[in-house]
């Protein structure tokens, strides 16, 4: 593992003063790496990228226990506008760009966070990351497909020149070839701009084939981590995320008790 970037100590969050939503999660992500953070909903995932994004403020969260270092600087608890000046991005579950701008608009929103620098050439770059987005930059972001959408607000994120980019399910709602195609770019971006990328997904499979190294989440806990490699070869990985039996033969999450993982993992 390269250099670290961004280091999570055992943090706990709390919302509303009661609600333990994470329980002493530890990970780490090199410089330059794609981490892939995979688990059911409810485990806890979105809720480590709001710890480390300052999203967690807005709704009533903290982080009450453990230490988030940034490029050496202490970021748990800060402002969201102080964390994204120390260079990380959140692109959020729900792709929401603002509807009544035209797609090239949206794109210039990101570079709100460095004012008054050029934005020609980082325009470029977006459009040859997006083609898609090339033909439908005049047409207003409300009228895009689900996919336009994906591929906006990436590139949106994108124009702030992030040094950590943080991607809430990218693959939710969208039809199998372009999820495929989304991923295909997030890996370039990573493998040209060496920028690095934490990736919260519940298709395990695609999440597995770009990251570098993963961890597993279940009820706010980290229970399992390991490289892409090791994780998508471990048969409890097999059953429960990427849906295939000991035999190999593909199977439904339903068909799979809870209580059995449950029991293994804890």
């Amino acid at each position: 593992m390269g250099e670290i970037l961004l280091q999570l100590n055992n943090i706990s969050v709390v919302y509303s003063d009661v609600i333990q939503v994470l329980k002493g999660v530890s990970l780490s992500v090199a410089n330059g790496h794609i981490v892939s953070l995979l688990g059911s909903n409810g485990a806890g995932k979105t809720t480590t990228l709001k710890a480390i994004s300052g999203l967690l403020k807005p709704e009533n969260g903290e982080v009450t226990d453990g230490s988030i270092i940034f490029n050496g600087v202490n970021i748990q608890n800060q402002a969201p506008e102080f964390i994204t000046r120390q260079g990380i991005i959140q692109v959020l579950e729900g792709r929401q760009p603002f509807k009544y701008l035209t797609i090239e608009e949206n794109l210039r929103v990101g570079t709100a966070t460095r004012p008054g620098k050029p934005y020609k050439e980082d325009l470029e770059m977006v459009y040859s990351y997006f083609p898609a987005l090339v033909k439908r930059k005049k047409a207003l972001a409300g009228y895009c497909s689900g996919g336009e959408l994906q591929m906006l607000v990436i590139g949106r994120a994108l124009m702030a020149h992030p040094q950590l980019l943080m991607l809430d399910e990218p693959s939710l709602g969208l039809a199998p070839l372009v999820v495929q195609e989304i991923f295909r770019i997030i890996r370039k971006i990573n493998e040209e701009h060496g920028t690095t990328i934490v990736l919260v997904e519940q298709n395990a499979h695609m999440a597995l084939q770009v990251a570098h190294y993963g961890y597993v989440m279940e009820n706010g806990k980290i229970v399992m981590e390991g490289t892409a490699r090791e994780l998508a070869d471990n048969p409890d990985v097999k059953e429960f995320y990427l849906g295939m039996a000991a035999s190999g033969i593909a199977k439904s999450y339903k068909d799979v008790k809870s209580y059995r993982r449950r029991k293994r993992w804890l």
